[in-house]
């Protein structure tokens, strides 16, 4: 499929925080563009620049050649996919299918084994970098599935992220978005605690971001989310319930393979503590309020 041709109808279901910024760039690059969410409104922007409306997962497959979604959760996944009234019962053969929601690779795997049934291509392409990655269209997407159809779809995806990586067969981005995820996991601790402790020791955090921001230290959640974390910022570029969902994922995944995780482990803790508070809503960095 000759992605370049700017006819080649597009898909795109979930206009979430992330979503909405994505599918823009799609359309802003001049491509036809299908859309739907669960709550309409939330997709007026991109239907005043001239997206098209549909009211149903199947009505977006029929009109897509090549598919966009992103959505909250595995179970949301597998509703749209594999349902009776889900995409891979309303597409056309040889359509592409790109599902960049975070989920679990061992449904990234069976969506892929029934769209080759199908006669379709299947891509898992979750991606990384918030909110400000999905805007600035410098998100980090990381591809499983086959090679073939991430070749054809690469040019696409270039318009929506800027770190673009083949890692192999069906469910590996997912495992790939797994490793990010725990990375992100344990280091979310270190950045709240250690602004904890600046203020604690009497010093200016903000000051002492100026420091070991540059330094050693330097991580995306201490240059973006610490921040928002000191200036009580805590809407949500990225939810904290979907990051739980995330983190038990990849504990799920970690403890089929035999591999133990505490860090990860101690995270979620926390993180379900926090939920448990009243903060499912908010955005990841909203854990600093448990050391405030």
């Amino acid at each position: 499929m000759d992605t370049s041709r700017k006819d080649t109808p597009l898909g795109f279901i979930g206009i979430g925080v992330m979503g909405k910024s994505m599918a823009g760039h799609l359309l802003e690059a001049g491509y036809p563009l299908h859309i739907h969410t669960r709550t309409k409104t939330k997709a007026e922007e991109l239907l005043g620049k001239g997206a098209v409306w549909h009211g149903s997962v199947r009505e977006v497959a029929k009109a897509s050649r090549i598919l966009f979604t992103i959505v909250g959760f595995p179970p949301d996944v597998e509703e749209i996919y594999l349902g009776e009234d889900g995409i891979l019962s309303n597409v056309a053969v040889g359509t592409i299918l790109v599902d960049m929601t975070t989920s679990s690779p061992s449904l990234a795997r069976t969506i892929a084994e029934k769209a080759e049934s199908c006669g379709c291509h299947s891509l898992d392409a979750p991606v990384s970098g918030g909110d400000t990655g999905a805007r600035q269209a410098r998100l980090s997407i990381m591809v499983g599935g086959e090679r073939g159809a991430y070749d054809a779809v690469l040019p696409l995806l270039q318009l929506m992220g800027k770190n673009i990586v083949y890692q192999g067969p069906a469910g590996s981005g997912q495992h790939c978005k797994m490793c990010n995820q725990i990375a992100i996991a344990a280091n979310m601790l270190g950045v709240c605690e250690a602004l904890a402790y600046a203020s604690t020791s009497g010093l200016d955090p903000d000051t002492v971001l100026k420091s070991i921001s540059a330094g050693a230290a330097g991580s995306w959640s201490l240059t973006h989310l610490a921040p928002r974390m000191l200036a009580g910022n805590f809407e949500p570029g990225f939810y904290v319930k979907h990051f739980i969902k995330d983190m038990t994922i990849a504990a799920a995944s970690a403890k089929a393979m035999g591999l133990t995780t505490p860090g990860l482990d101690l995270a979620r803790d926390m993180y379900e503590k926090l939920q448990a508070q009243g903060g499912g809503d908010k955005g990841t960095q909203a854990l600093f309020k448990l050391y405030q």
